[in-house]
């Protein structure tokens, strides 16, 4: 199951539970939108590959038991140790190549 993570890693912006401005990596790195065009070239700092919306847990239990209540999102920020201009320097090098030729 996701940890639904709070935050982006990169600007540190808050992405709730809700939001559809999450993307993610198959490590579930999780940064927004932005930061993934802008900064990231969708290229993921942390393992090279690339990014999804991350999905939107539902808030209402319509099995029992599954819903952002009983598997609360996780409350523990991430922050990428670093700065936003190493962060594009590797995504530079790498934007080039496909996500799933990386």
């Amino acid at each position: 199951m996701l940890q639904i993570r709070p935050n982006c890693e990169c600007c540190d912006r808050d992405l709730p539970v809700d939001s559809a401005d999450a993307r993610i990596c198959s490590y579930e790195c999780t940064f927004c939108a932005s930061c993934v065009e802008n900064v990231l070239l969708n290229v993921c700092p942390n393992c090279g590959g690339g990014f999804v919306p991350r999905p939107i847990r539902p808030a209402i239990a319509r099995r029992d038991g599954v819903s952002r209540i009983h598997q609360p999102p996780s409350e523990k920020p991430i922050h990428s140790p670093y700065t936003r201009e190493q962060l594009h320097e590797f995504a530079r090098r790498f934007s080039a190549i496909a996500p799933e030729e990386r």
